[in-house]
């Protein structure tokens, strides 16, 4: 089977997932990209240079397979003459429809917004189906849709949303998991203190602010830890992260951005614990990622993180409220040799491109135009 992946942001997790698709597949993937930068461009003409593309490369595939951030309609309708009898799948990594908006973008104050939260509404209802990487992304924007198309003056058609839901399904996020094992160091030399790892996006949605607050109200209780800052930053980061750096510098082991994969295997296995404090995670590949290099995790019972770990555990790795999670840090901190031993990466290698690409394959074989 030929698949033309179109993602116009290949950058970050989007360029990840579609490499890690394609060499783990059984099919035959050919990715039609666009540098991933300036998203709200590639949501507004990244299928106009596409598009122009596809039509070069005289490409035949058996299905289209696009990612959230084409505009799928505007693609097709430039590409109608030899595209009009393939299958066509979307693969939601996000949504602009339930992803928190900075206070501080100009689209919001206007409503501008809507437009790409359209864009991804339109696209979900052109494909013949909608694939999400998580049940919680697949549910909050299937119930959020009725609600978005009712705010529009006429003609809502929000039956659309019940012809949406009746062709989505999710097939989690691949990851490549298994890669990390061979650049894993044997045996990390780990300070006498708890690490703490921060390895998200340097961005308000994952909620820095509420994060380097509790390790600063640990710190003033006088207990003694290490940190670990990763993560990559897009324009202007939130002051917090200096603000950390600048008052508990002796604390911290590493700040800032790697770009060598082994050296962020490196820091991850060092560190011991994960507080998460994200206010918005359609997934969450960073927490796998850390899982996998076994560090405890501590995560907010909300989002896809209930996703990740058997409910059976849940007591002992989410907490409910976020005025528990400065006493359940500094409890695990004390803990540190204790938890050092344990393992939790058996609990999230089901995301490895082993365990996932057989069922990709299978559900992408699936996909059909109607009436065939």
């Amino acid at each position: 089977m030929k698949i033309v992946l179109l993602e116009p942001y290949f950058a970050g997790s989007h360029r990840s997932w579609a490499e890690g698709y394609r060499q783990h597949s059984r099919h035959q993937l050919e990715i039609l990209s666009l540098p991933g930068s300036h998203w709200k461009w590639r949501m507004h003409g990244g299928a106009i240079s596409l598009a122009k593309r596809y039509i070069e490369q005289q490409l035949k595939p058996d299905l289209i397979l696009a990612t959230d951030m084409l505009d799928l309609n505007l693609f097709l309708s430039l590409t109608r003459k030899v595209t009009a009898n393939i299958p066509t799948a979307i693969y939601f990594h996000e949504n602009q429809l339930t992803y928190p908006w900075s206070p501080k973008d100009e689209d919001t104050k206007q409503q501008r917004d809507n437009h790409y939260s359209f864009i991804n509404y339109a696209s979900a209802l052109t494909a013949d189906r909608v694939f999400f990487n998580s049940q919680y992304h697949c549910d909050t924007f299937l119930q959020a849709l009725p609600a978005f198309l009712k705010a529009f003056p006429d003609h809502q058609e929000t039956d659309r949303a019940a012809l949406i839901k009746a062709k989505s399904s999710v097939l989690h996020l691949g990851l490549d998991l298994k890669a990390m094992d061979a650049i894993k160091p044997p045996k990390p030399e780990k300070p006498n203190r708890a690490v703490i790892l921060w390895n998200h996006r340097w961005e308000y949605d994952k909620n820095p602010d509420f994060f380097f607050k509790v390790l600063t109200d640990i710190a003033e209780r006088g207990v003694e830890f290490k940190a670990i800052i990763l993560g990559q930053q897009y324009g202007k980061q939130p002051e917090c992260f200096e603000h950390f750096r600048n008052q508990y510098a002796d604390r911290i082991l590493h700040y800032g951005y790697v770009a060598s994969r082994e050296e962020y295997v490196k820091w991850l296995c060092m560190a011991d614990i994960l507080p998460v404090t994200s206010q918005h995670d359609f997934f969450g590949a960073s927490i796998v990622e850390a899982m996998y290099c076994d560090v405890i995790p501590l995560l907010p019972n909300r989002l896809a993180y209930p996703e990740h770990l058997p409910k059976q555990f849940h007591r002992t790795f989410f907490y409910d409220k976020d005025d528990e999670l400065t006493n359940r840090l500094q409890r695990m901190i004390f803990d540190v040799r204790v938890l050092r031993p344990q393992k939790v990466a058996h609990f999230i290698e089901k995301y490895d491109w082993s365990s996932l690409s057989k069922l990709y394959d299978e559900q992408l074989e699936g996909v059909t135009k109607p009436n065939t």
